[in-house]
């Protein structure tokens, strides 16, 4: 009976090794096809295929547990170290919306209004023989109806790699980079058309600096970072760092995949206002859920936000520091895609608040990285208007 007993517990033994032994051979080929069911896990693999060195995205659904995570790609080029979940990167011009918010926040509470001209807030910045600051609002700043002209061109550290390893570590004032902007009338929009320029969210900075007598950064950290406990998130300031786990950051300047030089540590002092927060996927997600979800604006603000102007040649409307994109199984999202030397993102909310996407990239990728990474958002904000969930 002992030996019986023995031989027993040897068979149950050699069959554990055994399943063992199975599940890790098959182990890469379930992954494989977990990986093919999975349609977030399939667009994202669909962005890295487009020539990025590393990909992350987030689908949650606020108010709820839902939350679906995927990656691809590597954290840093010649290894095979993986994209860090709740990773850092520097979102760019999404940073639009947190000015946009502060800016209306400050509307709401009577301090600012925006039929109030440029003038009157910062006299003499915007003059020359560009558009005339007095007949500027901050309502034309925050939609990009200004004529303004683009400062980014100015740059060095954003146009060449030469520029950028010279001056990546140089600190710009805001002042400084509106002298630079007036300086290029040859770029001045016409009057009321919609034109996409990162000097109308620098003076909105100087704006928000003029009414509160506290920086930028300062605003946006008590007014919506510490708040929603964004803990990932931070306005750098003159730091050339990303905080906490990131991936780097690699721009070809124009020279083709895989001419990409790292470009992790920049100074973006020429962004604020603009483009110069870090965040993560989950904070952005939270963000916006806490923007559409009126936890940050007034409904009279958040009406003034989402009343969206064409944005032509862009296939979206345009609102104050929001975009309005269309959907594929129709009707709209709100959201801001955003790029800076080598992170690129788009984030995404449903017009209810009901679901949020958001990914980032590193590196620049090929002509088809923004389509496929605005493709991921649309797909998977329109499978929540789907029965059985997410869209396959």
């Amino acid at each position: 009976m002992q030996v019986l007993r023995r031989r027993r517990r040897r068979l149950l033994v050699l069959t554990g090794l055994a399943t063992l032994l199975l599940a890790t051979s098959v182990g890469p080929t379930a992954a494989a096809d977990a990986q093919y069911a999975d349609p977030l896990q399939r667009r994202v693999d669909a962005i890295h295929d487009t020539g990025v060195v590393g990909v992350s995205a987030e689908v949650t659904s606020p108010g709820t547990r839902t939350r679906a995570f995927a990656r691809a790609g590597v954290a840093e080029r010649g290894t095979r170290r993986p994209m860090p979940p709740g990773g850092r990167f520097r979102i760019g011009s999404a940073t639009k919306t947190f000015t946009a918010t502060v800016v209306l926040q400050l509307v709401g509470e009577g301090r600012l209004s925006l039929e109030d001209t440029v003038e009157r807030w910062l006299p003499g910045v915007v003059g020359g023989d560009g558009p005339d600051g007095g007949s500027v609002t901050v309502r034309q700043l925050l939609q990009h109806t200004s004529g303004i002209p683009e400062v980014l061109p100015e740059i060095a550290a954003l146009n060449s790699a030469d520029g950028y390893r010279a001056e990546r570590f140089r600190t710009y004032t805001p002042e400084e980079l509106a002298g630079l902007a007036m300086r290029r009338p040859e770029e001045v929009s016409t009057e009321a058309a919609w034109s996409y320029s990162n000097t109308n969210y620098i003076l909105a900075a100087m704006i928000i600096r003029e009414v509160t007598g506290r920086s930028w950064d300062r605003e946006v950290e008590d007014r919506i970072i510490r708040p929603l406990g964004l803990s990932g998130t931070s306005a750098p300031g003159t730091s050339p760092f990303v905080p906490g786990p990131h991936a780097r950051a690699y721009a070809a300047f124009g020279a083709g995949k895989g001419a990409g030089i790292d470009v992790t540590a920049l100074n973006t002092s020429m962004a604020v206002g603009s483009g110069a927060l870090i965040s993560t996927t989950h904070d952005l997600s939270r963000f916006y859920a806490a923007l559409l979800g009126g936890r940050l604006l007034e409904p009279a603000e958040l009406a003034e936000m989402t009343a969206t102007v064409p944005a032509p040649g862009m296939g979206v409307s345009y609102g104050l520091g929001l975009g309005e994109i269309p959907l594929t199984c129709g009707g709209t999202y709100y959201g801001h895609p955003g790029e800076l030397l080598g992170y690129r993102t788009w984030a995404g909310i449903t017009r209810d608040g009901s679901r949020t996407a958001v990914v980032y990239a590193t590196s620049d990728g090929g002509p088809d990285t923004q389509q496929a990474m605005r493709t991921l958002v649309d797909q998977e904000l329109c499978g929540a208007r789907r029965p059985g969930g997410r869209a396959g």
